[in-house]
């Protein structure tokens, strides 16, 4: 049996490893995030890559008895088969792609009943402003109707209601002093926006200029990068779980991708219970919000329409053509022309894209469990333990 130095060196290195050969077409790859020791990642650089196959062993000895206690060994044994799954792809294994989300995430990859969009259609009519048009017409309208036209003052916006997130999260669970997150708005990038804790105290939310930015959603997208969601998630563990050196090597495509992002996507409402939202916006950025709808209800149906993505990969998967892809896109997650090109890079990796599973099914999940008793120490235990998809429905 290793010790619990040398089976979490051993970790590392596999990390590091299998994301050394992970970024090419037959995956969509870890996303490695990596703050452990320079000189691990310096020798695993200068070595000749692994074959996968020998990658896939060092997994399978990982998961042979690691030497932690049951909550920590369950969790870690959940990333490395992770890593092992993706190893095993590298390596040709024939898998299908529900197989493979489920030793990837955690989850069970089922299909999103097309019911689930057609409610959120229903109350997204009733939620948005009266207007001409199809659904998918008035969407587009109100989003257009509250795009901010000069990006120069989308960092002053951010850096607001990054103050009034933290100091909501702050209700939640204590946040340290001196934090700092900035903005910085970028382009030819693959996303929206993105959080980024770069260790310590200072983070950076970064927004993709080449994308119209909608100030109805600000507070959507601050508190899902941000705060309560991933940089909050990231700083917080990193501060609470200091002594497990695992959480310095993480990586997206694994069953904590699935409860960050879901975390991510009910963060709004969670410090914003309510309309409070929309109350906070028409005080501080639109002075005239009478066309902003039900606000609340719009990012609902909104999240539920992400369900549409994992049911667009696995139509993907099974060889479907694209266009029936884009037009199941176009009908249900309510996607435009020039969304669906974006969209379409994203769902059509060979053998299926795994981590668009994590969005719909981690809401689902994640804002069931907060539904239970103790919202408020539920919502801290997300931001502070190693916890898996699994212990949600338990």
């Amino acid at each position: 049996m290793m010790e619990s130095e040398e089976w979490l060196r051993s970790f590392a290195d596999l990390a590091l490893r299998v994301d050394r050969q992970a970024g090419g077409p037959n995956t969509s790859g870890l996303t490695l995030i990596y703050r452990g020791p320079d000189e691990w990642r310096e020798q695993v650089n200068q070595e000749a890559p692994r074959p996968p196959g020998r990658l896939v062993g060092d997994a399978e000895r990982l998961l042979d008895d690691p030497p932690f206690e049951r909550s920590r060994a369950a969790y870690l044994s959940g990333q490395v088969r992770a890593l092992r799954a993706v190893a095993r792809r590298l390596d040709g294994a024939a898998q299908t792609l529900p197989e493979y989300v489920r030793e990837c995430l955690g989850i069970d990859p089922e299909w999103v009943p097309e019911s689930v969009f057609a409610t959120a259609h229903e109350e997204l009519d009733a939620a948005l402003p009266p207007g001409p048009g199809a659904l998918a017409d008035r969407l587009a309208a109100w989003r257009a109707a509250h795009r901010l036209d000069s990006l120069d003052r989308l960092p002053e916006l951010v850096g607001l209601a990054v103050e009034e997130t933290r100091a909501r999260t702050a209700r939640i669970v204590p946040l340290p002093d001196g934090e700092v997150v900035g903005c910085r708005v970028v382009s030819g990038v693959p996303f929206h926006a993105a959080g980024d804790h770069e260790g310590g105290l200072a983070s950076t939310i970064h927004i993709n200029r080449d994308i119209p930015f909608n100030l109805a959603d600000l507070l959507y997208v601050v508190a899902h990068e941000g705060h309560p969601g991933h940089i909050a998630e990231s700083l917080l563990k990193e501060t609470h779980l200091a002594d497990r050196p695992e959480q310095r090597v993480r990586f997206l495509l694994s069953p904590q991708g699935v409860i960050s992002e879901g975390l991510g996507l009910v963060a709004e409402e969670l410090v914003f219970p309510g309309d409070e939202a929309q109350e906070w916006l028409a005080e501080h950025v639109l002075p005239d919000a009478r066309g902003l709808g039900d606000l609340a209800a719009i990012h609902r149906a909104m999240n539920a329409m992400w369900g549409a993505w994992p049911n667009a990969s696995l139509m993907a998967a099974e060889g479907r053509p694209q266009e029936e892809i884009r037009a199941y896109l176009s009908r249900w997650a309510l996607l435009r022309e020039e969304e669906l090109a974006a969209a379409m890079p994203l769902i059509a990796v060979p053998g299926g894209n795994p981590y668009l599973f994590a969005y719909y099914h981690g809401w689902r999940l994640v804002r069931a469990w907060l539904d239970g008793p103790g919202r408020r120490e539920r919502a801290r235990r997300l931001l502070t333990e190693q916890l898996l998809p699994a212990d949600l429905t338990a």
